[in-house]
């Protein structure tokens, strides 16, 4: 039986990439799949080991082959750090054989600035005699400019976007582009006893990620705006906050900007911290929020995905494509961190949000059953590829 191969995974601590991880491997109920992890302790802690044969994407080299000679000469004549930084890569990745399935599953890694680093992944992969997959993928349209990654994504098999400024760019480049929805629009939904304080329906989720920061034009302008919005929700309401974690990588952890968040409000007991647990779990918290406003793409999808309206503190392609495709554009429904310049900006947003309570929840609710058949269509498409 053919192999489907997922690669290019950071790990479960990323609770959106175990989120991808769960609901592909859920596509594909009579097959056991492959994860090739860079964090293959994570993924056990959270136990989709259950669910997948789990591999180390990273593994030994010999510093006299040829793979490393290689990689030293373009690292000294053409000033190219990849092929040494991915030469660990090699080994672990003979997994794969001619007419198995590789899927690229980190959703955006495109977006980052290791791109280069998943184009040479993709490359060993394709030259072990793989089909390759870009799953549930989300890519800024301007990346295309750079011939090298056009010509990289023009090499794919297939190409499920999960959005359509996606889709509308990669469908030039690569007509075996198709569009779907992410795969963690049909992840199960799991209620764990809720915290001490959490009221079902009357809590507003918040979640923070250290990334942000990284994109605000203004220092600090983004801590300034939860901070807002924070007491204007406690001035203004009797709601609940919940403060809800998606991301525990270390130098990555949602939780320490959360807890510096916390911080500033030491004395309200309508403050609530959850604890870090697996995404179905996650997701089954989040399902009980009023309102829900959040920086990971994989949080707030948990929370589109249970009919709650919610707010996204967005840096990305991702957030825009995803809230576009809703609601017929992201206006109102996702905040570019870029955009922040008072500390209002933040607050008056989530305003709009509450005063569209009811029709937001009304056309999630409608929408969610075709979301989430369209995230399993992409399991049709890929078995369409594994008969060829």
């Amino acid at each position: 039986m053919k192999k489907i191969i997922m690669y290019g995974h950071g790990g479960s601590g990323n609770h959106g990439c175990e989120a991808i991880v769960r609901s592909t491997a859920a596509m594909f109920p009579d097959r056991r799949l492959t994860l090739m992890s860079r964090a293959p302790e994570e993924d056990r802690s959270c136990g989709t080991d259950k669910l997948c044969d789990i591999g180390n994407e990273f593994g030994r080299y010999r510093r006299l082959s040829f793979g490393f000679v290689s990689a030293y000469l373009a690292l000294k004549l053409k000033k190219d750090y990849t092929p040494l930084d991915m030469l660990t890569c090699h080994e672990p990745a003979k997994v794969a054989g001619k007419g198995d399935i590789a899927l690229s599953i980190g959703g955006d890694n495109y977006c980052y600035a290791d791109v280069n680093g998943y184009v040479y992944l993709h490359g060993i992969y394709r030259r072990r005699g793989a089909k390759t997959v870009l799953w549930g993928c989300s890519v800024e349209p301007s990346l295309l400019d750079n011939p090298k990654i056009a010509a990289d994504i023009a090499s794919y098999d297939l190409i499920t976007a999960r959005e359509s400024i996606t889709y509308g760019a990669l469908k030039k480049v690569n007509p075996n582009t198709v569009a779907v929805t992410d795969p963690a629009f049909g992840l199960e939904t799991i209620v764990p006893p809720l915290p001490e304080g959490f009221e079902p329906g009357n809590t507003v989720g918040i979640n923070l990620s250290p990334l942000v920061k990284l994109s605000e034009k203004l220092p600090g302008v983004t801590l300034e705006n939860y901070k807002a919005l924070i007491s204007h929700i406690l001035d203004t309401t009797g709601m609940k906050i919940a403060l809800i974690p998606h991301v525990i990588w270390q130098g990555n952890d949602d939780r320490k900007a959360l807890a510096e968040l916390k911080s500033f409000f030491p004395d309200s007991d309508r403050i609530i911290t959850v604890p870090d647990m697996g995404c179905r779990e996650i997701k089954g918290i989040i399902s009980k929020c009023r309102f829900f406003v959040g920086a990971r793409t994989h949080a707030t999808i948990a929370a589109y995905s249970s009919a709650v309206p919610t707010l996204v503190v967005g840096y990305s392609v991702k957030a825009r494509g995803i809230a576009r495709d809703l609601f017929g554009n992201e206006t109102g429904y996702v905040l570019p961190v870029q955009s922040l310049r008072g500390k209002n900006d933040l607050t008056r947003a989530f305003e709009n949000i509450a005063e569209n309570e009811s029709a937001i929840r009304d056309r999630l609710g409608k929408l969610m059953p075709e979301w989430k058949e369209r995230a399993g269509a992409a399991g049709e498409h890929l078995n369409k590829l594994l008969e060829e």
